[in-house]
């Protein structure tokens, strides 16, 4: 399919690499980049950001149409794009153009994120929703969504892959290793963990979060560098003896991506306990769970000092992740084998049936 991809786009955005999982997948792919479209005065950004106005937003559904019109793709995917106006959604439809948004997201958590306004009033507009989580299949209908599928996260192949043959403990210098951000509670377990517990915690991610997050004493000692991306990312998880992964229950999370990059990394991972970890990992076996802080600091005594048990649950996690299609390519080609059935319909190529009337439903 020809794919009008809409989103923001850098070198450390996960919506690029499922762009590049599109292009694996043989798909032409026309990159519109709504980062261009943001304003480079830092308190014009934030306000355009959190009310969904301004010329700028003007401009980029103006000139989203005026693509389409040019390139006439057969998909428009929008990769959690905040600004798109209903309007511009149904011209894309009157020029048969099927329009899919992907949404790791959740606009309707409790974690009151702002931008939401404009998004909100696009959902009856859209053909098809993808969505991370089974409420938001209910959330979604309840708002007028016409299709809406569930598809989990994925890791990056070409970025996120095992270790070289023989990496062991003398590569590891990270013990208890958290890289990500200071949602929820984390900031206040993982400092639990090191002062009560003396657990040596390594923790990555952006300055000014986790300097607002922790105490200036704890962040001292164990905030260890700024954000990790691509190769470096990768090359954190590999040297973490132990690799945290903690629900964000703000977002009404199942699973969380950090899960599955850790895994593709052939990492060991110590995730907190959900129905969607428990789903995609046989406890013990290919990652271990932890409900609770007296549960997470058992199972750091337990499984730090063991290094083969973790290389043995590390190698058998990336096995399962590649082998149920954990990663980018696998999820990706879901959501075209749907777009590409409403594509059919829209183009009077096959007749509406009950199963595919009652997909969004499942």
């Amino acid at each position: 399919m020809k794919i009008l991809y809409a989103t923001g786009l850098s070198p450390n955005d996960t919506s690029l690499y499922r762009l590049w999982a599109l292009e694996r997948l043989g798909h032409q792919v026309i990159p519109f980049n709504v980062f261009d479209y943001e304003s480079n005065n830092p308190i014009l950004r934030k306000v355009n950001q959190r009310l969904v106005i301004g010329p700028s937003v003007a401009r980029l559904n103006r000139e989203l149409i005026e693509i389409a019109q040019a390139e006439k793709p057969d998909l428009l995917w929008t990769d959690k794009l905040l600004y798109i106006r209903p309007a511009t959604l149904d011209r894309m439809r009157a020029m048969d153009i099927v329009t899919v948004s992907y949404m790791i997201d959740n606009p309707f958590g409790t974690r009151q994120d702002p931008g939401w306004r404009i998004y909100m009033k696009d959902i009856p507009h859209y053909d098809l929703h993808v969505v991370q989580r089974d409420k938001n299949i209910l959330d979604y209908k309840l708002r007028g969504a016409r299709d809406v599928i569930k598809i989990q996260t994925a890791y990056e192949p070409t970025l996120q892959f095992p270790p070289p043959q023989g990496w062991s403990d003398a590569d590891r210098n990270r013990e208890v290793s958290f890289i990500g951000t200071p949602y929820d509670d984390r900031a206040q377990t993982l400092t639990r963990l090191w002062r009560e517990c003396g657990f040596p915690v390594v923790i990555s991610g952006n300055p000014r979060q986790w300097g607002r997050a922790m105490e200036p004493s704890a962040y001292k000692a164990l905030f260890n560098g700024g954000e990790l991306f691509r190769d470096e990312y990768r090359e954190g998880i590999w040297k973490s003896k132990i690799n945290l992964s903690f629900i964000t229950h703000s977002n009404c999370d199942e699973f969380v991506h950090k899960s599955f990059e850790i895994a593709g990394c052939g990492g060991f991972l110590l995730a907190e306990r959900s129905d969607g970890h428990m789903q995609r990992f046989k406890e013990d076996e290919e990652a271990v769970f932890f409900t609770g802080f007296e549960e997470l600091a058992a199972k750091i005594r337990r499984y730090l000092p063991d290094e083969a048990a973790r290389q043995r649950i590390a190698a058998a996690g990336c096995i399962r992740a590649a082998r149920d299609g954990y990663y980018n390519d696998r999820q990706v080609e879901l959501i075209v084998e749907r777009a590409q059935s409403i594509l059919e319909k829209i183009k009077g190529k096959i007749k509406p049936s009950a199963k595919t009337a009652h997909a969004g439903s499942r």
